[in-house]
């Protein structure tokens, strides 16, 4: 599955990417883990936010990254590569 970077958000650790697939699913990505799917970007952002999505292979806590809960605070993925 083909997955096309949207938005991301700076963190210490790195950026954290939401993208979407061909069949409308928002994907929060961080580095090549794919971690979830949801059926909007404001749940996929606040997820991550909170750091309630499925657990990075790595073990970062995303929720201790300070990550925005604001859509509009995220910035375009291609800012971030």
């Amino acid at each position: 599955m083909k997955i096309t970077l949207l938005i991301g958000h700076k963190t210490r650790k790195g950026p954290v990417f939401i993208g979407q697939s061909a069949d409308g699913r928002f994907y929060p990505m961080w580095r090549d883990d794919s971690l979830g799917s949801y059926h909007s970007l404001v749940g996929a952002v606040e997820d991550v936010a909170g750091g309630y999505t499925f657990s990075p292979s790595d073990g970062c806590d995303l929720g201790s990254l300070g990550i925005s809960s604001e859509v509009s605070d995220w910035v375009p993925a291609k800012e971030l590569m």
